[in-house]
């Protein structure tokens, strides 16, 4: 629509004779985009993007549509067939259309209360057992694309937090087909196309069944939740290409999505030069160029190269043939050979890439999503043992807390060019919280938990919904929209709600708050009652259910910051698979005072006999602490 119809004079003429025109940034005001995609789906039965509605001046919408070309064509009515019907619909009975919208806006407001009421009479009493959770697994397993791997058919979106429920739920009960699912498709993705074999990092999504062709825009979210699903399949596997890969995208994001200041940037688009992949294709002949005619063969072979292409004439390189070492059996090498030779290919094609011209830069930074990629950093730096991830999440984290936050505290949604705007959304305040918490288990830094519990603060103030349960996407001191939506469904991006149940759970853990707990379980109640229509889209949500379900679990390490025998604690808790666990370090000693101050029931968790001291805990109730690595390992094993 862009191409065809914002960029065209006669189209242009007509809106801004009749019209007043106004794009939205959806990443900008999500709050704007769920209205008015509500509207859509009332209207049409459906909704995507691009998102097309017309307004009154009072901003009641009538009409609404998704794409329009610029005149009618294979049975879609055209943009400028429209316009000139709804411009002399408006000239010669605009009240009419006043009155669609009032009537619309009513519709859709008293939905909205049905949908509360019911929740809310659905969240009365204790949190739904554990069927959901079962019932969630049994879908998936049904789902299952059994040759490739992943959910459904092409398109296939990563939603990485579906990865990670089954990951969880294969652990807590024991399901190795859960986990049997989660490889295949971790396996598949790194191997298709979606993931780029020459710079890092995962495309938005799969057109194809085979994960092959890319749609090739590469967005922060789907590689921060990515990081993080390879991260705990390393914590569980061991396998050291999951954490190979995890590696690599930091080493993407690090390198093209990282400001001078240490934000992240939010996208890099999928055209250059106005063709769509043009920047991450390659001919025979330019593989040829890059590398020579010995080693293009061989690359060729290994990554799936082949003359006629497999992607509009040219190559997205892809491992779907076999990883390095199963390629390095089938042609006789020495798999540590053929692994370094790769390695090598890849840097010269990186560097031959780099004089293309790039995709554009989506260099805004936005806090919801540089709370996902903080998050992913500070739990590689954990499972890792790669303290370099933690100071870069650190760095991210300290900018959002200076750069997009008003004098008052208010957390701010959006920078770029040095302008801070727009009050935060829920997702900007869970997803920041949930970074943060990360953070501080990543480096006993008390400023981290400070923080996370004054963020915690703002999203109980601004956000919460007393009388219904959960929290609205837009705080009460945001832009007065005809309805104040409360978003529940686990997306692309998992819903602020269900990243609060999560955290909020956490930190009522590591606080000991009661009052605390009984918010993060009601939020909870909210969330089953919708998803018990669907629990697969819920999934973020079901990882809360799951760590509600375990009992609170806390890991308290206590002792001198100097004690390597500490050091060595904590590195084992830090590296296990616990994802419904908190951890606190109890550094002792002057000048650690902070962190009773936010914790005084610290006291009762000290170092025992001048030793380091680890206690473990379920529900209030701590095991018998222990005094040395070993013994963690050993508690680690039997509780995992």
């Amino acid at each position: 629509m862009e191409r065809e119809s914002f960029e065209d004079e006669e189209v242009a003429q007509l809106l801004n004779n009749n019209f007043v025109a106004i794009k939205v940034d959806r990443e900008e005001r999500p709050d704007i985009d769920a209205l008015y995609m509500s509207v859509c789906q009332a209207l049409t039965g459906s909704g995507g993007w691009p998102l097309t509605v017309l307004l009154t001046p009072e901003k009641k919408p009538f009409y609404a549509g998704t794409y329009f070309p610029k005149r009618q064509m294979f049975g879609r009515i055209g943009l400028m067939d429209v316009l000139e019907q709804i411009h002399r619909k408006w000239e010669q009975d605009g009240e009419a259309l006043d009155k669609l919208g009032d009537e619309l806006l009513a519709d859709l407001q008293s939905l909205d209360r049905k949908n509360s009421q019911s929740i809310s009479e659905g969240s009365v009493g204790a949190i739904p057992g554990e069927e959901l959770l079962h019932e969630a697994y049994e879908l998936y397993r049904r789902q299952f694309d059994e040759e490739y791997g992943g959910f459904g058919n092409a398109p296939k979106f990563p939603s990485p937090h579906n990865l990670s429920f089954l990951l969880a739920y294969s652990q807590n009960y024991d399901q190795p087909e859960a986990l049997r699912m989660v490889e295949k498709t971790l396996d598949a993705m790194y191997r298709g196309g979606m993931y780029d074999h020459v710079g890092f990092g995962f495309a938005r999504y799969s057109t194809d069944r085979e994960w092959l062709v890319p749609h090739f825009e590469k967005m922060l979210y789907d590689n921060a939740l990515l990081a993080i699903a390879y991260l705990e399949a390393y914590q569980i596997t061991k396998k050291p290409l999951y954490a190979e890969i995890a590696e690599q995208i930091f080493t993407y994001v690090l390198r093209d999505m990282t400001s001078p200041e240490g934000a992240f940037y939010s996208a890099e688009d999928a055209d250059s030069e106005g063709v769509e992949g043009k920047f991450y294709v390659f001919t025979r002949e330019q593989i040829e160029e890059a590398l020579g005619l010995e080693d293009m063969h061989s690359y060729c072979h290994v990554y799936g190269i082949t003359p006629e292409g497999n992607f509009e004439g040219a190559n997205i390189p892809n491992l779907l043939q076999g990883l390095p070492d199963e390629m390095a059996e089938r042609m006789g090498m020495n798999p540590l050979g053929l692994r370094t030779r790769t390695d090598e290919w890849r840097e010269k094609l990186f560097e031959y890439r780099e004089q293309r011209i790039h995709p554009s830069k989506d260099d805004k930074v936005l806090t919801s999503w540089n709370g996902l990629m903080i998050t992913a950093l500070a739990k590689g730096a954990k499972a890792l043992q790669k303290p370099e991830y933690a100071k870069a999440a650190a760095a991210a984290a300290d900018f959002i807390w200076k750069k997009l936050r008003r004098e008052d505290g208010r957390l701010l949604a959006r920078y770029r060019d040095g302008e801070s705007a727009i009050p935060a959304y829920v997702d900007d305040y869970a997803f920041m919280l949930w970074g943060l918490t990360e953070l501080y288990e990543a480096t006993g830094q008390a400023l981290y938990l400070e923080r996370a519990l004054t963020l915690k603060d703002g999203l109980l103030e601004l956000f919460i919904d007393e009388a219904g349960g959960g929290f609205f996407f837009t705080g009460h001191d945001g832009e007065e929209l005809p309805i104040r939506s409360k978003e529940l469904y686990d997306g692309a991006i998992p819903s602020g709600n269900s990243v609060a149940a999560k955290l909020l759970w956490k930190l009522s853990v590591i606080s000991q708050d009661v009052e605390l707990k009984a918010i993060a379980e009601r939020t909870a109640a909210v969330l089953s009652s919708a998803a018990s229509e669907y629990p697969p889209g819920y999934a973020m949500y079901l990882q809360a259910h799951l760590a509600m379900a375990s009992g609170g679990r806390e890991w308290v390490l206590s002792g001198k910051r100097e004690d390597p025998a500490l050091h060595g604690m904590l590195a084992q808790v830090q590296q296990a698979y616990l994802p419904d666990a908190a951890l606190i370090v109890n550094w002792e000693g002057s000048g650690e005072d902070m962190l009773r101050k936010l914790l005084p029931h610290l006291a009762d968790k000290p170092s025992v006999g001048g030793q380091a001291t680890a206690y473990e805990c379920r529900n209030f109730a701590c095991r018998q602490p222990v005094n040395n690595p070993e013994a963690v390992k050993e508690l680690l094993a039997t509780r995992q």
